[in-house]
């Protein structure tokens, strides 16, 4: 762990910027943190902080800056969860997950296969989210919290190298959209270099409707044509109808308790919220430090956690306002018969289950950001474009790519086979539904107060990345930048696979493994930018992912 921790006075922590090394410190502060992926992104939430706003004006700063610094992800033209746990109040989540345009059917993906298109759009919500979550919680102007990402889309901001990296990927795979080509390619024609400046003009002018207008200037008026006529142009779905009709929704956090922890996460459409409090009662029911993380033992015990919970998943999540959920999959009960059903000699083979039931692939492009304030405000935001770049449709004229996330409902109904293909019927399209998420914003509490705020991006690796970092910090005694660094480990039912980030630890674990029945893979599994709140001191401890260009900013 990389510790830099420059002290002008009590009040003002600031890291330094390791651009070349790819690696972020982590940070600490009293007033107030910001944890993101980017750094430009970062600055801006603290800057509203110091401005006097609280965690959700900077979290919604934080939000607006994405969308121009983190293109590939953050966003105007998606959709995501907000979690916001006001001191002394009830936590209370933001949902603003896409819906299904009022055209949209369920067998309308039958024969289609690419995902890079018009008619894979959803209804946007993150501008609306954001809307709400400023009318219930914020200090400051919306204006003020806008005008920030206004300027960096105007003035440019400087190119990392990741950045630099995955623009370039994204023009060579994109010849076939010409507006992304002309947004996101060099003038010349070159290839993006780490310390270039991104200029997005036509975003500026769209930031500073929405910055002038409030959030419903982008559900109507200039804004809301540019994105019907983008959809007349492709076939697409959304009309001025399915735009002014979407509106995010407060919902009740789903909650446990974890070894004495409160743990708060999104409800559905999310699965977020559900799988994780469901996975921790399991493991519950084991004393996981008793051995050390990295044990055969303690991996095995807690990839069949995993195993369960997505199974849980699939068969019963999906908008509750279209599907009935049952109300035991968060129990102690369910959790107990689940551990008992658990072999600690050798893996569950996954047809044991519900051998009718595997999973559909899930883009791994989202991102997420905590924040805390002076009074502890805590607020945990996911959002997504679904792919990376989401559907790689930038809106002519408007300079914002919309997203691709139809493609998470179930495309073809009563078709399922151990392949991928899910045909269920709780996360099946129809008008105005919010398809099923992984997005998993969580805050962790004691004693009525938090002390983790955590999340990250990953599809359906978010759960299981969320889990370890909550396993590390609780069962493990890791602080909350080697909890984020340490490795991870993901096993979500179907494929019957466990996966883990590439590292020492995890290789001498492939032979024992499979000595249980585990198939052992390895991938890159999400970047959990996260802040510990120490309850004896109240000092904030921000860590940013190691695995990506990220920051972590206090004071």
């Amino acid at each position: 762990m990389i510790r830099n921790v420059a002290g002008l006075t009590l009040v003002l922590v600031f890291t330094a910027c390791l651009i070349a090394s790819g690696k972020e410190p982590d940070a600490f502060g009293r007033n107030g943190m910001v944890v993101s992926v980017s750094p430009p992104a970062s600055e801006v939430g603290v800057s509203v902080l110091k401005q006097g706003g609280n965690a959700v004006d900077a979290a919604v700063a934080t939000a607006f800056a994405l969308a121009v610094t983190y293109p590939a992800a953050g966003n105007i033209g998606g959709g995501g969860f907000m979690l916001v746990y006001p001191p002394g109040g009830e936590p209370n989540v933001i949902d603003y997950r896409e819906t299904a345009p009022a055209a949209a059917t369920a067998d309308m993906f039958l024969r289609q296969k690419t995902t890079y298109a018009h008619n894979v759009v959803g209804v946007p919500g993150t501008v609306r989210g954001l809307g709400l979550a400023h009318q219930k919680y914020g200090k400051l102007p919306w204006k003020k919290l806008v005008e920030p990402a206004v300027e960096l889309a105007a003035n440019g901001f400087v190119v990392d190298p990741w950045t630099a990296k995955s623009l370039n990927d994204l023009l060579a795979k994109s010849k076939n959209f010409p507006e992304l080509l002309r947004v996101f390619g060099k003038s010349d024609g070159s290839s993006w270099m780490a310390g270039d400046r991104l200029v997005q003009p036509d975003l500026a002018q769209t930031l500073r409707l929405i910055a002038d207008g409030g959030a419903d200037a982008f559900y109507s008026g200039k804004i809301a044509d540019q994105i019907v006529a983008e959809m007349k142009s492709g076939n697409g779905l959304i009309t001025h109808a399915d735009l002014q009709k979407y509106h995010a929704k407060e919902r009740k956090p789903i909650h446990g308790v974890y070894r004495g922890y409160d743990v708060f996460g999104p409800p559905p459409p999310s699965s977020g919220g559900i799988c994780l409090v469901e996975m921790l009662n399991i493991l519950e029911n084991f004393e996981l430090k008793k051995e050390e993380r990295w044990s055969p033992r303690t991996v095995h015990i807690v990839a069949e956690a995993m195993r369960r919970a997505y199974c849980d998943r699939a068969r019963f999540l999906g908008d509750p306002d279209f599907t009935k959920i049952p109300d035991y999959l968060t129990t102690k009960e369910h959790a107990r018969a689940l551990a008992k059903s658990i072999d600690p000699a050798k893996a569950t083979p996954s047809e044991q289950l519900a051998k009718e039931i595997p999973l559909a692939p899930e883009s791994e492009e989202t991102t997420h950001f905590s924040v805390i304030d002076k009074n502890g405000l805590a607020v945990s935001n996911t959002y997504t474009l679904e792919h990376s770049y989401g559907s790689k449709i930038v809106v002519r004229g408007a300079g914002f790519l919309l997203n691709n996330e139809m493609s998470d409902f179930n495309w073809k109904p009563g078709i399922t086979d151990r392949k991928g293909a899910i045909g269920t019927a709780p996360n099946l399209v129809a008008p105005g539904k919010r398809m099923l998420s992984s997005q998993t914003p969580t805050i962790v509490a004691r004693n009525g107060k938090p002390v983790l705020v955590t999340g990250s991006p990953g599809g359906r690796t978010i759960i299981n990345t969320v889990l370890c970092v909550v396993i590390n910090v609780v069962d493990f005694g890791m602080d909350v930048q080697s909890a984020v660094d340490a490795p991870r480990q993901h096993h979500q039912w179907f494929p019957d696979e466990i996966k883990f980030d590439r590292s020492a630890e995890t290789e001498r674990l492939v032979e024992p493994l499979k000595k249980l029945g585990y198939r052992v893979g390895f991938a890159k599994q999400g970047d959990a930018h996260s802040i510990w709140i120490d309850p004896a001191t109240g000092r904030f401890h921000g860590a940013a992912d190691k695995r990506i260009i990220g920051k972590a900013v206090g004071y």
